[in-house]
């Protein structure tokens, strides 16, 4: 049962979202897309009630609770990075606004989007592996099978973090010229 709330949520959350935004920009009804868009997250507090409802029939932790968790923590982490990002370009192919500026592939500015990308994958970790503990924990069985799912989480979370930070030492045009300057 709970694996239908979740696939419904997530199709929800789509469905919401392209709404939404067809009503914003192609009915030309900005105040009822808006509407349709803040109602997006009512789709997680959905998943989260229903998750909660289970644990709390007497539902076993598992891999669909822990699901239903990382989706909500990707919600919270990205969703409004999501949601800006769709604007933008419902309002350039929609409603006629211009293209979407292409972000930087080098210099500060790409190692501040990327490092600010981690920020959100780190938010949207500690608000998942928080929901399955807190599931974990009002199951009264323990958080184990809940947090299985965790530990590669953690791993991706440490790679995406390498490689954020990493843009942070790259060196610009700019740089290897005077550096070159220098050595001459």
């Amino acid at each position: 049962m709970l694996l239908a709330v979740i696939a419904a949520c997530e199709i929800g959350f789509w469905v919401l979202l392209a709404a939404g935004l067809a009503t914003r920009y192609l009915l030309r009804l900005p105040k009822a897309g808006l509407v349709l868009l803040a109602a997006v997250p009512l789709v997680d507090v959905v998943m989260l009630v229903a998750g909660v409802i289970d644990i709390h029939r007497g539902g076993e932790p598992s891999f669909k609770h822990s699901l239903a968790a990382i989706f909500i923590g990707v919600s919270v982490g990205f969703g409004h990075q999501t949601l800006k990002w769709a604007d933008k370009w419902a309002a350039h192919f929609m409603g006629g606004a211009p293209r979407p500026v292409k972000p930087p592939k080098r210099g500060p500015e790409r190692a501040r989007r990327e490092r600010a990308g981690w920020y959100h994958h780190l938010l949207a970790y500690v608000v998942g592996v928080g929901i399955m503990i807190g599931l974990g924990l009002l199951s009264g069985q323990g958080y184990d099978a809940a947090l299985a799912p965790a530990w590669t989480w953690t791993i991706v979370l440490v790679i995406d973090a390498i490689v954020s930070f990493s843009y942070s030492f790259e060196r610009t045009e700019a740089d290897q010229q005077q550096r070159e300057k220098q050595s001459a």
